[in-house]
């Protein structure tokens, strides 16, 4: 689903605003997907799909800060690009406290704008590349049995197989079997990498 084309989603409720905003993004070959509330958005949205929000904040019903913080709940990382033509200092200061990339005013360059949209759409297509880098190793992880987990631990703490073999009660031609089917399982070929992997899926 991540091998999706990225989209630009565009929240405002003003027609003419939907309709130079995407004008623009197309012509410079963007996918582009438009809505009149964010009610419409949050309806509709898929967070599988890659992409950034460009989000008005002053809406009647649900304002765009209220959309910020209803994905936030959610739990959807799409970095968002807040447009205003009524925005203060409180109001960019909350949008960006709670996690926007930016805060332009209308009208908006063009220059400004194609450049957020760049600068949001690579940040989101790392942050998802890390998110399944993390999803792998944490499928890889769960492959293990108990005490081949108890094994990880002991070997990415640095110690030898005599020493594990002495902390879990077993010999050391045990351990060297299990050490073995870690590191097949975690797909690695050395303890260093098999740390890397392991201190990011915060194994402990």
């Amino acid at each position: 689903m991540s091998q999706a084309e990225p989209t630009v989603f565009i929240v405002d409720d003003d027609p003419a605003v939907l309709k130079s905003l995407s004008r623009l993004l197309r012509a410079s070959q963007v996918n582009v997907v438009t809505f009149g509330s964010p009610q419409e958005f949050l309806e509709r949205y898929d967070p599988h799909t890659p992409g950034c929000l460009v989000l008005d904040v002053a809406m009647p019903g649900l304002n765009g800060l209220e959309l910020q913080e209803a994905l936030r709940v959610k739990g959807s990382a799409i970095p968002i690009i807040f447009l205003t033509g009524h925005g203060d200092i409180p109001m960019s200061v909350q949008a960006i406290k709670g996690g926007a990339l930016d805060f332009l005013t209308k009208p908006v360059h063009d220059k400004d704008l194609l450049k957020a949209v760049e600068a949001a759409l690579e940040k989101d297509r790392i942050e998802r590349q890390r998110r399944a880098e993390l999803d792998d190793i944490q499928e890889r992880l769960a492959t293990l049995t108990p005490r081949e987990r108890e094994v990880l631990i002991h070997v990415v703490s640095g110690q030898l197989n005599k020493q594990i073999a002495y902390d879990l009660g077993t010999v050391e031609k045990t351990i060297k079997v299990h050490r073995a089917r870690v590191m097949e399982k975690m797909k690695v070929g050395s303890v260093a990498e098999l740390v890397r992997l392991t201190e990011r899926a915060g194994v402990e």
